[in-house]
């Protein structure tokens, strides 16, 4: 059966369901599919806040968020035009956020008197036939029934047949947005190939979910959304810690450096670990170690030796890694440091989105130890970011904190892929003798960058030592002198700061040199932020914004942008990170607008907080 297709602009579908119900899986083949059409695409994972809660209840609830459009996109949406519910609870978590007129996909299976109970609804109520979605398009499906049926010839469980009801939906979908099941039979017949009970249950209810609506008359509506305009080149979906990794390994071919990563497993950073160790190819070395504190004391091992040490992890990690971090600073040895944030400490938010720990990474260790703190803004700019993290450390020779977070770390959208060739050499300078009339080794010894030489244990005539106590200033003995304290500890700030002569200006990402309002923005608050913005501009109001990937040290212009405007907005998911820093800084009334909800800024918030200002 043919259909007529109407053609729209853009798509928000929400996948929710149990965090066993596949919705990720579902999610991110629906993504990868769209970014192979051409589209423009930005992504939303919303993980439960309790990985365990019993199954049907309202804090098990898995979605995944997906935007696709012809046109260029920032955000994963305020509003979703199409809710996939696989239970009462997923309908009753996201009903709130679907459009008014907007779909809904249910499965009547998971409406059933236990699965109302779980998702507390009153007794007796029932959302898919007491009126209470009058104003909505239903599409009811029993979608477990329709699995089970397309399986009834396989000698598989219940159990077992009922996972793959998540590819009906998605074949369904697929037959809705006018998209090819190619994609999506390859990558199962790679997932499975050594189970193939499996991969024949998946490939089969995929199939059937798209035959469902191709030979149903009951669901009025087609779909198509035309490729986006984007600048020419290879593209592929990517999410930020993907993008992360490859950064990472882009900077240990251009450096010539061996990529060492020591890691304990963390959520949301586990994944970049993951990703690493699939990369042996590239001479990847991966450790994963029994707890925080081994895993970066690796890493000074391996940078110390003359390898690219990086460790990963998130707050609480970060926390536990700060004594051995110290040692790297006073050390002065390329180490990056990638914390990828979630929500705070005994929040029952370990998945979910928050920019968590900038103080922590700008203040956060005992005594004056200064490092350089850089941010990705979206996943997309986590390779850029990654391989700048690398390209300071060694150049510096300097421990760099890198921040991602959970938001950015496992979204998703289109990467145009660099050509090696585009990408700038990391220079690598090792000390391999005496210079000239220099007598003796003297590992502090710095350039005009207060850059001191990074020397491979077992050099010969290059033999130093290294410990956990002061170094005196050029030798490198043991001190105890109070004098030399104070001079190492002005010296390494000063490095720190002499960074800002080496990184690019701060640019304005939109609006006037001159205006009412500047919103500075760092982080995953970038696709907001950006959308406010352009809406309010469209309107002709004098608003900027500049969003920072250099925090310590700041650009060396971004004072004099500052001091062009009336007023500095600072929208942070926190409770007031950088804006404190800000005001340190430059002394400036900066106001803050803060959300520690573990979801991010919609456009309609910012819309209204910053037209307050103007």
């Amino acid at each position: 059966m043919s259909q007529q297709s109407e053609l729209i602009q853009e798509v928000v579908i929400k996948f929710a369901g149990d965090s066993g119900d596949g919705m990720q899986l579902t999610g991110s083949q629906f993504t990868n599919n769209s970014a192979l059409l051409g589209l423009d695409l930005a992504t939303f994972p919303d993980f439960p806040a309790e990985i365990r809660a019993p199954i049907g209840t309202l804090p098990g609830v898995s979605g995944y968020q997906l935007r696709f459009s012809s046109d260029r996109i920032f955000t994963p949406g305020d509003a979703f035009d199409v809710l996939v519910a696989m239970n009462a609870a997923a309908l009753k978590v996201n009903l709130k956020s679907l459009k008014k007129g907007g779909k809904i996909i249910a499965n009547i299976d998971g409406f059933d008197q236990k699965n109302l109970r779980l998702a507390n609804y009153a007794e007796g109520a029932n959302p898919m036939e007491d009126g209470t979605l009058e104003g909505y398009s239903v599409i009811k499906m029993d979608v477990t029934k329709m699995t089970r049926e397309a399986l009834k010839d396989i000698t598989m469980g219940v159990k077992e047949k009922d996972r793959a009801k998540n590819m009906f939906v998605l074949g369904f979908l697929y037959w809705m947005y006018n998209r090819d099941m190619d994609y999506t039979l390859k990558f199962l017949k790679e997932k499975f190939s050594k189970k193939p009970e499996i991969l024949e249950s998946n490939m089969r209810v995929l199939q059937a979910g798209y035959h469902y609506g191709d030979t149903t008359e009951t669901h009025s509506g087609r779909y198509m959304v035309q490729k986006a305009k984007m600048d020419a080149g290879v593209y592929r979906s990517i999410m930020g810690n993907q993008a992360i990794a490859y950064g990472l390994i882009a900077a240990a071919e251009k450096s010539g450096l061996q990529l060492f990563l020591g890691s304990y497993p963390i959520t949301p950073a586990s994944d970049i670990l993951h990703e690493l160790s699939r990369h042996k190819n590239f001479g990847v070395k991966t450790f994963q170690a029994e707890d925080e504190i081994a895993a970066v004391a690796s890493v000074i091992g391996a940078s110390y030796g003359g390898a690219l040490g990086v460790t990963t992890t998130s707050g609480p990690g970060l926390a536990l890694k700060a004594e051995a971090m110290g040692l790297a600073v006073m050390l002065e040895i390329p180490l990056v440091i990638i914390d990828v944030q979630r929500g705070g400490p005994s929040t029952g938010l370990p998945t979910k989105t928050e920019q968590s720990d900038l103080l922590q990474a700008y203040y956060g260790r005992n005594g004056e130890c200064p490092m350089p703190v850089i941010a990705s803004s979206k996943p997309s700019d986590c390779f850029d970011v990654a391989f700048e993290a690398v390209r300071i450390a060694v150049q510096h020779m300097t421990p760099v904190i890198l921040l991602s977070d959970g938001y950015i770390a496992n979204g998703a959208e289109p990467w145009k892929f660099p050509q090696s060739n585009q990408l700038p050499e990391i220079k690598v300078r090792f000390k391999t003798e005496l210079a000239e009339n220099e007598e003796k080794f003297q590992p502090y010894q710095r350039d005009e960058k207060l850059v001191r030489p990074w020397v491979i244990p077992g050099t010969p005539a290059l033999e130093h030592r290294i410990g956990g106590i002061e170094k005196q200033n050029i030798t490198g003995n043991i001190s105890y002198d109070p004098e030399n304290h104070q001079l190492m500890v002005k010296i390494r700030q000063q490095k720190v700061d002499d960074i800002a002569q080496y990184i690019p200006e701060q640019q304005l990402d939109s609006g006037p040199d001159k205006g009412k309002v500047l919103v500075i923005g760092w982080g995953s608050t970038y696709g907001a932020i950006k959308t406010a913005c352009e809406e309010l501009q469209a309107q002709g109001k004098k608003v900027a914004h500049a969003q920072l990937r250099y925090i310590r040290p700041f650009p060396k212009n971004l004072g004099e942008i500052i001091k062009n405007f009336d007023t500095v907005l600072v929208p942070e998911l926190n409770n007031g990170q950088l804006v404190k820093i800000i005001r340190d800084q430059y002394f400036v009334d900066a106001k803050a607008y803060n959300k520690i909800m573990g979801i991010p800024f919609t456009k309609a918030e910012l819309v209204e907080e910053i037209g307050k200002l103007l």
